[in-house]
């Protein structure tokens, strides 16, 4: 920091040339021009932008390759309610995740391994995979009073081609399709047709689900349990019904259930 105090810095979306939209604390000392060291200058940074919504644009510098920068000097951002850091790093992450870019894991994919997915394949069940780099927006609780005044922050996500044709022949022969976890419906819902046929497709998205929204493509979802308020809960509910999410939450609080990133998944459709 420019008073030689310290910092944090979560790099949320990287908006090229070597610059990445952060969310910074302290915030009030770090303005514009403000520069930033790591490690001992291995790498640095400067602010060239203070955004509306709080968050900084830092043009970085270093030498060699900028991910083993990060890898080196940084470390894994967790929830506020992961209170130890892993030992493990891969403990935050799905067997099957694969590109770099999420600010969070999504973790009702943390419930699989290698082996359950070859146990599911082996049922007939097709596994197809999508992208979406989660950002902090998904965890923020709605403050609105109006559910529709409640802005979304966007967030990017891929399908591809091969995932769109397993989709569209899924739901060609009958077939439901599941998604894991609140993120992969986030997706698919964002790219469907009205006709509930995928094609496909990559760019940003702000879809926010709620009571009332008609699922063009999704038939059933495993997700963890959500805190209450947030937009997760009330995608959850807009799937299940608010009773029956009101329902399931008494039951896993009465059996003393795991809420949050490790905790347990249920089932719906």
């Amino acid at each position: 920091m420019p008073t030689g105090g310290a910092c944090e810095v979560v790099l949320l979306i990287d908006r090229g040339e070597n610059t990445w939209e952060c969310l910074v604390r302290p915030g009030k000392k770090l303005r514009e021009g403000a520069k930033i060291s790591f490690g001992e200058g291995e790498l640095t940074g400067e602010i060239t932008q203070v955004l509306d919504n709080g968050n900084r644009l830092i043009r970085f510098s270093y030498e060699g390759i900028f991910l083993e920068q990060l890898e080196r000097l940084g470390k894994m951002p967790l929830p506020p309610y992961i209170k130890e850091e892993l030992q493990d790093a891969e403990r935050y992450q799905t067997v099957y995740s694969r590109e770099v870019g999420s600010a969070a894991a999504p973790t009702a994919g943390l419930h699989f391994t290698p082996e359950l997915l070859e146990e599911i394949r082996a049922m007939g069940v097709a596994i197809c995979y999508v992208t979406l780099h989660v950002g902090l927006g998904t965890f923020r609780p709605v403050k609105a009073e109006e559910i529709t005044d409640h802005q979304m922050h966007s967030e990017y996500c891929i399908i591809s081609a091969e995932t769109a044709q397993t989709i569209n022949r899924t739901k060609a022969a009958g077939g439901r399709v599941i998604c894991v976890g609140t993120t992969s419906c986030r997706t698919i819902e964002s790219w469907a047709g009205e006709d509930g046929t995928m094609q496909e497709a990559a760019g940003w998205t702000n879809i926010f689900i709620y009571p009332g929204y008609r699922f063009k493509v999704l038939d059933g979802l495993v997700t963890n349990f959500h805190l209450p308020e947030s937009t997760l809960i009330m995608l959850v509910s807009a799937l299940a019904g608010r009773e029956h999410v009101l329902a399931a939450y008494e039951e896993a609080v009465r059996e003393k259930y795991r809420f949050f990133s490790f905790g347990d998944a249920m089932f719906i459709y």
